[in-house]
């Protein structure tokens, strides 16, 4: 029987596993015996989330699985993540998408947006990527947004009578728009946002924190890339849109319903408690948890049903908690000072630019063979919170440093998950092509943000 790529990286994984199990890892530094267990668990565990052995989750699942049954830590220190905030809030953060997009009101917002200011290629490249920042306040994750905005920028370029190559760029910088729009806010990428805020200020980073923290950043990130966008990818011809078709479209939704006026009096009270949380002490993943419930009440929701527990993905969960897990259970078990240890150099930087140049080469390396963004976060993060632990660097600044490594970085879709999605005539109609004719030039996009953190983190007292 011919071995394909998921019976290769079966294997391969098996075979790291068990050579990281049984090597004399001592010799390089001391690790404890379950220390060596657990990197030798992840590593199979990368390998196959890399090769695609089987879905995510499941590779996942068997990783919580094996870490209970070899008693490498503690049930209570592996599922830790459930104790927190982080896993209540990406739950909190699906039911309010699901009650956004159900009630038609992300799709009401866009058309606005198409119709008002769309009026030549340039204008609709540059409000992707504003209707992208506007939707991630209402819809806290990257996969509702970028297909409702598809829907509605489908509509936009058939009125615009686009040949099928354009729609396709359209489709491209939709997803591609997602990342860096993404990271404004915690809330920006329900799944990823939680995860690293973990690390931050002791799990417990504020929405408003977030926000000071990455705004510039972030900003230079979302103009570099639209900047890409607008440079690399031209119409083969310049686009006159007819808004009548557009507006006809946009009627069809009718007049604004009832439940759209309670999705927009809950989001207003969700993102005026998010923004408040530092001073009432209100954790924002249960203010997120509060919010979505609040939505199936009577009389003052009726926004969400019970099918609408669908949308909450029970694959995204155990993912999450596995990614998380490789964090907690390899700081419990010395793992990742082991990693610390033998990979990085003996001594932290002083200069901090060169640090962060450090971080930044060793992350984006490490992500172009792992892929998995969340993979990578578990491991990186933590790793560099070890080295710098003797400084005065906040583990914040380093968090967000290896996170925007990461998740603004890729080549191939399978680097990132938004990018992934949205592959093929199901999604955005784009292939690897488009996402390589980016990637490359967005890789040194990655290093400037970087540096571009490195003094913003500076100024804030960070680093």
């Amino acid at each position: 029987m011919k071995l394909d790529k998921r019976g290769i990286g079966l294997i391969a994984g098996i075979l790291v596993g068990a050579l990281i199990w049984f090597a004399p890892l001592n010799n390089l530094a001391e690790i404890s015996a379950q220390g060596q267990q657990c990197l030798a668990l992840t590593l199979m565990t990368v390998v196959f989330w890399a090769t695609g052995v089987a879905q995510p989750a499941f590779i996942s699942a068997i990783y919580l699985a094996l870490l209970v049954l070899f008693q490498v830590a503690e049930t209570s220190v592996i599922f830790r993540s459930w104790s927190t905030m982080n896993m209540w809030m990406v739950i909190g953060a699906y039911l309010i998408a699901a009650g956004v997009k159900g009630s038609g009101l992300g799709e009401r917002i866009a058309y606005w947006f198409s119709i008002k200011f769309i009026h030549n290629w340039r204008s609709l490249v540059i409000w992707i990527f504003i209707i992208s920042i506007v939707l991630s306040i209402l819809i806290p994750h990257p996969f509702p947004r970028c297909f409702m905005l598809l829907a509605v920028m489908m509509v936009v370029a058939d009125a615009a009578k686009m040949s099928e190559a354009d729609k396709v760029k359209v489709g491209f910088l939709i997803f591609a728009a997602a990342a860096p729009t993404g990271m404004f806010l915690i809330t920006g990428d329900s799944t990823l946002g939680p995860l690293v805020a973990s690390y931050c200020d002791g799990g417990e980073l504020s929405y408003f924190a977030w926000i000071i923290d990455m705004i510039v950043p972030m900003a230079v990130a979302t103009i570099g890339t639209l900047l890409l966008g607008l440079f690399l990818f031209k119409p083969e011809k310049e686009i006159v849109i007819d808004k009548a078709e557009v507006q006809a479209k946009a009627d069809e939704l009718g007049p604004v319903s009832i439940k759209e006026k309670r999705v927009i009096v809950w989001i207003v009270i969700a993102v005026a408690l998010w923004l408040t949380g530092s001073m009432t002490g209100l954790s924002i993943g249960f203010v997120t948890l509060l919010i979505g419930a609040l939505m199936a009440l009577p009389y003052i929701g009726e926004v969400l049903t019970p099918g609408d527990w669908n949308t909450v993905p029970m694959n995204t969960l155990v993912f999450l908690t596995a990614a998380m897990a490789i964090g907690t259970v390899g700081g419990e078990t010395g793992m990742n000072q082991w990693i610390a240890d033998v990979v990085l150099p003996s001594t932290v930087p002083d200069n901090i630019f060169v640090l962060t140049l450090l971080i930044t080469a060793i992350t984006v390396v490490i992500h172009m063979f792992m892929g998995s963004v969340m993979a990578v976060l578990g491991i990186c993060i933590p790793a560099f919170l070890t080295f710098t632990a003797g400084t005065d660097i906040s583990p914040t600044a380093i968090a967000f440093i290896v996170f925007s490594a990461i998740n603004i970085h890729y080549i191939l879709p399978f680097h990132n998950l938004a990018i992934l999605v949205g592959v093929g005539k199901d999604g955005g109609g784009y292939s690897a092509s488009e996402c390589i004719k980016m990637g490359v030039p967005l890789t040194v996009l990655v290093f400037i943000v970087t540096m571009v953190e490195a003094l913003w983190f500076h100024i804030l007292g960070l680093m």
